[in-house]
């Protein structure tokens, strides 16, 4: 049957792109709607919620232009960039008009700025009519990060279970669950009842054609999965491990900051994992963990301010090498002086 969004109507069988009319701005966002010969559901695709994430932009911008309707059931919507204000002006997370982060703002708001209406946007028209959604993101340019997928993990049971399914598709070592219900897109969605997922993967303000395929090949097989790709799954190296436990470090000063590990190093109990130094060149924190872990993700900007991420680090109930388990702080020295701090989901506070 035809599909219909905004100023988009499309036939079955048809693969239509173009810029989708907003109705609090004359800038449109560019997307592909491709509505397959069979019918199925409606899975949300979305590159470029954080603008300079240039790996999953260019996922999702491929995906559109290698799948056919041929081999689709149902509607699949592809935006390629959510934020293209944002993405055009070279600001980095943010909305050029009113500086606000877009997967911070959910469900957002009819009568507040550009970035509340478009978080509104996407819950009125988008939301309401999809089934699934594959959200595609990477690390930012202060950002390193190694391959990994969310899904949701604060919405009904059965949301949940379906989520973690369609992680499961992905080709990475883990994935870890939400703890959020609002904020993030994917987020949201999952708390209306929409089974969603998160895909990261490539950091540092860059992209490669190798990283986006491989983004590209994890939504193939999610909707693979689903029913709503008809083509032959792909080879996988990894199934995807729930990453129960999760947490972050923010750092306590401004200053200087220099990490001495990379994302996707296992680091052991004791270890230091980065100096924070204040403008005259002296150690102000030095972080160590009180736990064996994997770095997810941390900063490499050098300019760091207060209270903002430093470290997100995760570890297994399983894992061989952990100790206590029940451990979940880090410390911060200053010389003499010994800080333990509370844990918090992680991502959902940088991503």
């Amino acid at each position: 049957m035809e599909f219909h969004l905004a100023n988009f109507t499309v036939q079955n069988g048809q693969k239509v792109s173009g810029f989708l009319e907003l109705p609090f701005t004359e800038e449109g966002l560019p997307i592909t709607i491709i509505n397959g010969k069979e019918d199925g559901d409606t899975i949300l695709i979305t590159g470029g919620i954080h603008n300079a994430e240039y790996v999953g932009i260019e996922c999702v911008t491929g995906l559109a232009r290698e799948l056919s309707p041929e081999n689709v059931k149902g509607v699949l919507i592809l935006i390629h960039i959510v934020n293209i204000n944002g993405f055009r002006a070279r600001t980095v997370s943010v909305s050029r008009e009113d500086g606000k982060n877009l997967n911070r703002v959910f469900p957002g708001s009819a009568d507040g700025t550009f970035t509340d209406k478009l978080a509104y946007f996407m819950e009125k028209e988008l939301f309401s009519r999809i089934q699934y959604y594959i959200d595609v993101h990477n690390g930012d340019w202060f950002e390193d990060l190694t391959p990994f997928i969310y899904s949701v993990g604060n919405a009904a049971p059965e949301t949940v279970a379906k989520a973690e399914a369609m992680a499961r598709e992905a080709d990475v070592p883990f994935y870890v669950k939400s703890g959020l219900a609002d904020g993030g897109a994917y987020n949201y969605a999952g708390y209306l009842g929409i089974p969603s997922v998160l895909i990261e993967r490539g950091c540092k303000g860059m992209w490669s054609e190798e990283e986006a395929e491989a983004s590209r090949k994890d939504v193939r097989n999610i909707l693979r999965s689903l029913g709503a790709l008809t083509t032959p799954k792909e080879f996988r190296k990894y199934t995807p491990v729930y990453m129960r436990h999760t947490h972050y470090i923010d750092s306590e000063s401004e200053g200087c900051w220099t990490p001495v590990k990379n994302a996707g190093d296992v680091v052991r109990k004791g270890e230091l994992i980065g100096v924070l130094r204040d403008y005259f060149g002296n150690i102000i924190e030095e972080v160590r963990l009180q736990e064996d872990c994997i770095i997810l993700y941390q900063t490499i900007s050098y300019s760091v301010p207060k209270d903002s991420p430093l470290i997100a680090y995760g570890h297994y109930d399983t894992c061989v090498d952990e100790i206590d388990q029940d451990s979940h702080t880090h410390e911060h020295h200053h010389g003499k002086k010994h800080m333990d701090m509370a844990s918090h989901d992680l991502w959902e506070e940088i991503c």
